[in-house]
C-alpha cells in the first residue's frame, strides 16, 4: 500500500523526526497534537487546551483529506487525570455523535510544562 507522510511545520517534528500525519489507504493517523498555536505557544485552562488541541487534530487530518467524521479512536493524554471532566466535556462538544472510541490517560509531564493535555487520533476514510 502507498504510504504518504505529511508535516504541519511543527517545530518537533525533525527534532524528533516524525510525521505529523500518516496515510496508508484509507487509514489516517495523526501523532499527538497539543493546544501549540502558529507561534507553538500554549495557554489556558484543560477545557481551553482541549478546544485548541482538537482544532489542531481536525487541522491535521485535513492534510490527509480527513474530516473528523473520519475519527475512529482517539487517545486522551492529560497532566492531571482530575481535569478529566473539563476534557471529556470539550472532547464530546467536537466531537458530538461522532464518538469515537477513546481512551484517557494521565502522564507525569509533557515536552513544555504549560502543556496539560495531548491528543492523537486515527481515523477511516470511507469509501
Amino acid at each position: 500500500m502507498k504510504r504518504e507522510i505529511f508535516s504541519s511545520g511543527g517545530k518537533w517534528e525533525p527534532i524528533i523526526g516524525y510525521s505529523r500525519t500518516v496515510k496508508v489507504g484509507n487509514l489516517v493517523f495523526v501523532s499527538g497534537c497539543t493546544a501549540a498555536d502558529a507561534s507553538g505557544q500554549v495557554s489556558g485552562d484543560a477545557y481551553a487546551q482541549t478546544v485548541k488541541t482538537l482544532a489542531n487534530v481536525h487541522r491535521a487530518l485535513e492534510l490527509a483529506g480527513a474530516k473528523p467524521e473520519h475519527v475512529v479512536r482517539s487517545t486522551i493524554f492529560l497532566q492531571n487525570i482530575d481535569d478529566w471532566e473539563a476534557v471529556g466535556r470539550a472532547h464530546g462538544e467536537v466531537f458530538g455523535e461522532i464518538r469515537p472510541a477513546a481512551t484517557m490517560i494521565e502522564v507525569s509531564r509533557f515536552i513544555a510544562p504549560e502543556m496539560l493535555i495531548e491528543i492523537q487520533v486515527d481515523a477511516v476514510i470511507s469509501d
